[in-house]
């Protein structure tokens, strides 16, 4: 199973008190980038969230979203605070005996005097939410990898597809080869033969030519190493697991080889044939860029 680095995920958990939403989304990237928004009120459990979250990705940039919503209205308290509000009483007596002035401070007056009437959170049992949270995240993250899951599979179809394009030029290429040398072998003997006429030919020095020509133009290292490549791709897709890197690696290696060959030919069919491969090759690197 291969999982391609695009995906997304969503999951809602909730009861008669709070409703937890996280959504997952992500693109390619060489590293493990993940970046979380969520209320202030859930961000101390951010390093347990990334802790999750390593156990259903290795690479891609990651945003999660979480939006939460309080569904009660036990979380804050009022609380009356007598020290303040007896300071308030005090100063204000005072200010009444020096200045000759009458108090007519009310109840009702002195609770509006700041801090004396608050209003304040009560604490939260991490416990629970966090329960709620990681139910959220977790089904989020399936929901994600199942994404993941399904489009890798296609990226497989398409790759190994490409890949069997690709073992198909190789082959010509190597069909084509004996019968390049053949045909250089016969323009120079019909040349020399031009050139000397009635003489007799000196065999061994065409033989020479040709061996020298051969040398120059022989791919069977590259194309062994083709083959191989390819081979070592499909079976790596076939096996799974995070190869991503892997794959790229032999891509490039792919592309060398494929390089070589086109500097080397001397032979139009060759050449096409070489670029078909070069084509396909970068375009099987390009899908390999979308895995995992």
């Amino acid at each position: 199973m291969i999982k391609s680095m695009t995906g997304f995920g969503r999951c809602e958990v909730a009861n008669e008190n709070q409703k937890i939403t996280i959504e997952i989304k992500a693109v390619n990237h060489r590293y493990l980038d993940v970046n979380i928004k969520m209320p202030k009120k859930l961000s101390f459990f951010e390093a347990s969230m990334r802790n999750v979250l390593k156990e259903y990705m290795e690479r891609g940039k990651v945003d999660i979203f979480v939006t939460y919503e309080d569904f009660t209205e036990s979380n804050y308290a009022v609380k009356y605070n007598k020290e303040i509000a007896k300071s308030y009483v005090t100063y204000i007596d005072q200010i009444a005996n020096d200045f000759s002035l009458d108090n007519d401070l009310k109840a009702v007056t002195l609770s509006r005097f700041p801090e004396v009437i608050t209003l304040e959170e009560q604490e939260i049992n991490e416990g629970e939410l966090w329960q709620d949270v990681e139910k959220a995240l977790r089904g989020a993250c399936e929901a994600f990898v199942e994404a993941r899951v399904k489009e890798g599979e296609n990226l497989k179809k398409d790759i190994i597809s490409k890949l069997d394009n690709m073992l198909e030029n190789v082959t010509h290429v190597e069909e084509r080869a004996p019968k390049i040398i053949e045909e250089y072998r016969e323009k120079l003997t019909a040349k020399v033969s031009e050139y000397l006429k009635d003489s007799t030919i000196d065999e061994s020095r065409i033989l020479t030519e040709v061996t020298l020509y051969t040398d120059k133009i022989c791919v069977d290292e590259e194309i062994v190493r083709l083959k191989s490549h390819i081979q070592a791709t499909k079976d790596a897709l076939i096996a799974g697991g995070s190869l991503g890197r892997k794959l790229d690696f032999i891509a490039q290696e792919m592309n060398r080889e494929a390089n070589t060959i086109l500097s080397k030919a001397n032979d139009l069919s060759t050449s096409n044939y070489a670029i078909d491969l070069k084509t396909d090759i970068e375009k099987v690197r390009e899908q390999i860029q979308n895995i995992e």
